[in-house]
């Protein structure tokens, strides 16, 4: 019998910070794939509220427990990490057709670069349609209650980092 290969995908993103919307997608990508890495960039044009090792550490202690699921960083082009990666697919998250627009245009760049990489587009579980980093980052910077937005693994650290003091308790 014939050795089946197990089928690995890579989740990228900046993940700054890691929300409750991208762990619904990477469990949902379990689903699917024997193994999800999430590929946390380090060379993007975000201003990031956390350096590369912080949210190294925070996506790390989410999933200490997720022996299916390993955390890395990369830097320079995706398809470039992809192709010294296990994997040959992408996961990407989808909330809204405003979010297709720029993940198709991404997808078939990669693709050009890379014909064996695949891009497969996972719709956000509707309870998490409308969170991004970004929002969380908003929210808890002008005060905002975000429990439930992000695993309880990172919340403290998100808060200390984000949350003018006394803004909710």
């Amino acid at each position: 019998m014939e050795k089946v290969e197990p089928k690995v995908a890579v989740f990228p993103g900046t993940f700054d910070p890691f929300t409750r919307g991208h762990y619904s997608l990477v469990m949902r990508g379990l689903q699917t794939f024997d193994r999800v890495i999430v590929a946390i960039a380090g060379s993007t044009s975000k201003n990031c509220c956390f350096n590369l090792e912080e949210r190294l550490d925070m996506v790390s202690r989410i999933f200490a427990n997720e022996p299916k699921v390993k955390v890395e960083t990369f830097s320079g082009l995706l398809v470039h990490y992809v192709e010294k990666s296990e994997a040959n697919v992408i996961i990407r998250g989808l909330r809204a057709v405003s979010d297709f627009e720029y993940e198709f245009q991404m997808a078939l760049m990669n693709r050009r670069l890379s014909r064996e990489i695949q891009t497969v587009f996972l719709m956000t579980d509707y309870k998490w349609m409308y969170l991004s980093s970004t929002i969380v980052k908003d929210v808890a910077k002008n005060g905002g209650d975000i429990r439930g937005l992000v695993p309880r693994q990172i919340f403290d650290e998100v808060v200390e980092r984000l949350v003018p003091p006394g803004s909710f308790d």
